[in-house]
């Protein structure tokens, strides 16, 4: 699959697997998680309101439009947290979170 992001430099740099929404993923040492998903996908997560996809906003912290959850619960702003080898995420949050039906 085809990312929204396509790398041009820096491509030398050690590679880390991640899992997100299930498929493993691969990123770069230095990535931050939005970076490291975009560079695979072309989009983050699903629209709340509609059936548009969103790919994340500002890019840098200020918007709210890059929510993750973590599969161990915690949510995450993947514009602003840099990507570690082994992370397990998900678009979406896990049955049981407020407002989620379990």
């Amino acid at each position: 699959m085809t990312g929204r992001v396509l790398r041009l430099a820096e491509t030398g740099r050690a590679a880390l697997r991640f899992r997100f929404d299930g498929e493993e993923l691969t990123g770069l040492a230095g990535d931050t998680v939005l970076t490291a998903i975009l560079a695979a996908r072309s989009t983050l997560r699903a629209a709340e309101f509609g059936p548009e996809r969103r790919a994340g906003f500002c890019l840098m912290g200020a918007c709210q439009d890059c929510w993750l959850w973590q599969e161990d619960g915690p949510r995450l702003r993947a514009c602003s947290t840099p990507l570690r080898e082994g992370m397990r995420l998900r678009s979406a949050a896990a049955a049981g979170w407020p407002g989620e039906e379990a």
